[in-house]
């Protein structure tokens, strides 16, 4: 499997069997696997959305936004029980806005569960992290 670096976006190939057991970056050394959300910026994004064979669970959010900042530590949660067979990035679309209106944000907080550049699920509205876990698990199929 291809997984993406969570410090330096690097390509690295890790066995499907050995992801429980982590792995570190070919590149940077850092580990693949922190169990918190990647900030996803103009310059990671396409390499986690698209050339990563893990699902991509995207939290768009902006610092205004109230719902967004009580969701937070909930998506942190969810990171936690989700990977590594799944990565979870925060992508802030007041920075980003080109990459929000790529994906045609209207509200916020959204979430996108995007598998090799494609769009396969999609929730708004804040969630806890039992939720999160649950929507994301059934969405990705697995």
């Amino acid at each position: 499997m291809i997984v993406v670096c969570p410090v330096c976006a690097a390509a690295n190939r890790l066995p499907a069997d050995r992801l429980g057991a982590g792995g570190k970056c070919g590149k940077c050394g850092h580990a693949l696997f922190a169990a918190v959300p990647v900030t996803l910026t103009a310059a990671n994004f396409d390499a986690h959305a698209s050339r990563s064979d893990l699902p991509l669970l995207v939290d768009f959010w902006a610092s205004w936004c109230g719902p967004c900042r009580q969701m937070a530590p909930a998506f942190t949660a969810a990171a936690a029980q989700l990977e590594p067979r799944m990565r979870l990035g925060k992508l802030d679309t007041e920075a980003e806005s080109a990459i929000a209106g790529r994906y045609a944000i209207r509200s916020i907080p959204t979430m996108i569960l995007i598998r090799k550049g494609r769009e396969i699920a999609r929730q708004s509205g804040a969630m806890p992290a039992s939720a999160i876990v649950s929507w994301a698990r059934q969405a990705a199929g697995a």
